[in-house]
């Protein structure tokens, strides 16, 4: 392989530049979703403090759908290698979250009053305001407050099984109202009994029984992470 004549004019410049272009998209990036998660957060503890928590759904929808929906771009950065993180885990959690916030929560109105949704909403809120202003920080000025490294590797510990929790029982909540829209589907002449939303009703079901397989793996991974980023903090105190 021929080598070039001065490595550090042509090659370590645009090296540089392309560094300092990624920092400035993975910023922007984080900043914008940080403030879309701080919108949910707020609008939240409005709609609790004054109407309680049956109307906190219907309070952060909107910003609800844009900060979720945005997580796709994660998956884009693990496979292009913008971020380090494996792209099956980010794919797992991803998907998991657009299909409880699309496929679930928007879909089924039936369920946007119960607890379990504004429980489930707060442990979305204080997992990713942390992860995304730590992000945020960590891309725009090369490092993190010390209480802020150990949010971000800490709050999953009880956001992630609650959450959990939360997502597997509203599942459940919502699958009569999809057994009835998917017979209501099938009594119209333009179906039959393999109808899109009669299978719907049983991927439902799948995805329900997946989780006693996928997010104990999920977990061990995010274990995993914590125990490596705070032996690698501990000599430089974070």
């Amino acid at each position: 392989m021929t080598k070039l004549a001065n490595p550090t004019v042509r090659r370590g410049v645009p090296t540089r530049n392309a560094s300092g272009v990624r920092r400035l998209y993975l910023s922007l990036y984080n900043w914008i979703v940080f403030i879309g998660w701080v919108q949910v957060s707020w609008f939240m503890i409005l709609a609790l403090l004054k109407n309680g928590y049956d109307a906190v759904y219907a309070a952060v929808e909107q910003h609800l759908l844009f900060a979720q929906t945005a997580a796709i771009m994660e998956i884009l950065h693990s496979i292009v290698g913008l971020v380090r993180s494996p792209v099956p885990s980010t794919v797992l959690q991803v998907t998991g979250r657009l299909f409880m916030i699309w496929g679930i929560l928007w879909s089924f109105p039936e369920t946007h009053s119960h607890i379990l949704v504004t429980s489930l909403i707060i442990c979305w809120c204080i997992t990713e305001v942390t992860r995304y202003s730590f992000y945020g920080m960590k891309e725009s000025f090369g490092f993190t407050p010390s209480w802020l490294f150990w949010l971000r590797y800490s709050t999953f510990i009880v956001c992630f099984p609650v959450g959990m929790v939360c997502e597997v029982v509203l599942i459940y909540i919502a699958l009569p109202f999809m057994e009835m829209k998917a017979l209501q589907y099938q009594a119209s002449e333009k179906s039959d009994k393999w109808s899109f939303s009669f299978n719907y009703f049983y991927a439902n079901l799948f995805f329900m029984a997946s989780f006693a397989t996928v997010y104990p793996v999920l977990f061990r991974y995010l274990i995993a992470l914590r125990k490596k980023a705070l032996a690698k903090a501990k000599p430089h105190n974070y």
